[in-house]
């Protein structure tokens, strides 16, 4: 299907030696020139934040995961106050060739042709069985079942003129398998793209992401000197038009709701590389973000997820280390109990932008809100030339993760689960005005909420998102779409009731049994930030809509 055989991710192995001493040497120059003109920036300081900060770290325990011990960061800070300048530049180059090395991937171009061939039957196992009795030899077509739409026609055009890079919401760790048979299914090229680096130790997932272009990101370790190593293999890697995948969240959204607040760092080396590439004259210099929803009906992580973010009051850990997906067992009953979705998954590609946030054509000419043509060239001239500003970029970057967050909202398709999970959520919120969330989800276990309480508010939600779904503020998956609200009820409750250790909830004659308020909670929140609290939250004697 894929109509690039020939994209430039097939000639990574010729490359990757040259791109890891690129990174080494860009860091290395970069950081000694910061230390000549800054004197809070010199390499004494650079050095001791980071055998100060991994030695903090290593405290708390060592992993198999770590590049270096405890006792090589306490020589660096036992020895990088007396050491002169060049020892000083050679701990530093040796430190960034090691990262570089460790961050750079790897692409097999027959690990790729088997996964292409193998990962629709893996996925149709785990999503697409037309029911439990069909497992073995009677798999619906997986495009049937994952739903793809949007801006791929676009896209395909741009990606023979420009490099992509890709930005997904993300729930699940499922979500990078899903968008690269997306990719390959919608004809558009494969991607690099940075994963955990505690996913390679797992059995799942580290034979194909050793070999299909992911990088690692040890999200543990916070020096700058690891930071800007990951950021310039970025800029590396766009620069010689490798198409990318971000995550703009930066890891799992651990309470469901459409992501808004986005780390920056990386989606900000998609202008630095353009930037770059218009200096350097390299051929096809642009860069264009394209924003993708992933939408499931259920997370295949979910308990771990709100857990984690309930816990925290809404704070996070950075990395869950264990989860449902390290589990193969819960793996395997997630595919077992979703085989009778008819659908399990939306990918929805948004209007592709270019790095400072601007819609682009199909011609990858960037457009204002009036369509009008835009040299953005000129929003990089510096005295009449192309030059970098560190100011000026971090705002174009903001600006852009603005866009990104808009088109994700615009974009988030609302399946049936979301919608139940939300009309039912409401009925609690109303039915104990005066508890906060937490109290709320003690006390609601059990709860049964009448029929005519859920009825009367998914009327006027169902009413309510097919009118945003006109003024394209949001989409609608075919069941919110297409169902009656009694028969859109009932396929959000058997999905809510399929998978999970404690069901959501259990339908009974008279209403809903509420089984497990944190993952009501987590579904619903796919909804949060629409302005849809009133419209839900009106008692039924009201007498009308928000």
């Amino acid at each position: 299907m894929f109509a690039s055989r020939n994209a430039r991710i097939f000639q990574f192995m010729d490359e990757r030696e040259a791109i890891i001493r690129d990174v080494e040497s860009r860091v290395v120059a970069e950081i000694v020139e910061r230390a000549r003109v800054h004197s809070d920036d010199s390499l004494e300081y650079v050095l001791n934040e980071a055998a100060f900060l991994e030695m903090k770290r290593l405290e708390k325990g060592s992993s198999k995961l770590d590049l270096r011990p405890y006792g090589y960061w306490q020589d660096i800070a036992r020895t990088v106050g007396k050491a002169d300048e060049s020892h000083r530049v050679r701990v530093l180059r040796e430190l960034t060739g090691a990262y570089a090395r460790d961050v750079a991937g790897k692409f097999t171009p027959g690990v790729y042709r088997f996964a292409t061939r193998v990962l629709p039957v893996g996925l149709s196992a785990l999503f697409n069985a037309q029911s439990l009795d069909s497992v073995v030899g009677n798999y619906r077509k997986l495009s049937q079942r994952i739903i793809i739409e949007g801006a791929t026609a676009h896209l395909r055009r741009l990606a023979e003129i420009g490099t992509l890079v890709v930005v997904p919401t993300h729930t699940s760790n499922l979500d990078s398998i899903a968008v690269g048979w997306s990719l390959d299914e919608s004809g558009l090229p494969p991607v690099t793209y940075g994963a955990g680096k505690n996913l390679f130790s797992n059995p799942l997932t580290s034979f194909f992401m050793h070999n299909l272009g992911a990088y690692k990101v040890d999200r543990r370790i916070r020096h700058s000197i690891y930071k800007r190593v990951l950021k310039c293999y970025s800029e590396v890697l766009l620069e010689r038009g490798y198409h990318s995948l971000f995550f703009p969240g930066g890891t799992r959204c651990r309470s469901n709701e459409v992501e808004t607040k986005l780390k920056l760092g990386l989606m900000g080396t998609a202008l630095t590389a353009y930037t770059n590439n218009l200096i350097r004259n390299r051929p096809n210099p642009k860069v264009f973000i394209c924003p993708l929803t992933i939408n499931y009906h259920l997370v295949l992580e979910g308990e771990t997820l709100i857990g984690e973010h309930l816990r925290t009051d809404g704070g996070r850990r950075y990395i869950i280390e264990d989860d449902e997906f390290a589990d193969l067992s819960k793996v395997y009953q997630f595919a077992s109990k979703t085989m009778s979705m008819e659908y399990t998954i939306y990918m929805r590609f948004g209007e592709p932008m270019d790095p400072f946030g601007n819609p682009v054509d199909i011609g990858g000419i960037s457009r204002d809100p009036h369509e009008r043509p835009i040299d953005i060239e000129r929003y990089l001239w510096v005295d009449g030339e192309v030059k970098p500003d560190p100011a000026r970029d971090r705002a174009y970057t903001v600006e852009c993760g603005h866009a990104v967050a808009r088109s994700f909202k615009r974009n988030t398709v609302v399946v049936s689960s979301v919608f139940l999970a939300a009309v039912l959520f409401a009925a609690l919120r109303e039915t104990y005005p005066r508890l906060d969330l937490y109290r709320l989800l003690r006390v609601a276990r059990g709860e049964l909420v009448p029929n005519e309480a859920v009825m009367a508010r998914a009327e006027r939600l169902q009413a309510r998102l097919r009118d945003m779904a006109r003024n394209r503020k949001i989409c609608l998956g075919h069941d919110v779409e297409g169902l009656g609200v009694a028969e859109l009820v009932e396929t959000g409750a058997k999905v809510l009731s399929m998978y999970h250790a404690t069901p959501v909830l259990k339908r009974a004659s008279n209403g809903f049994e509420i089984g497990n308020p944190d993952l009501l909670h987590f579904y619903a929140n796919r909804l949060a930030g629409y302005g849809l609290e009133g419209l839900l939250g009106e008692r039924l004697d009201d007498g009308g809509d928000a």
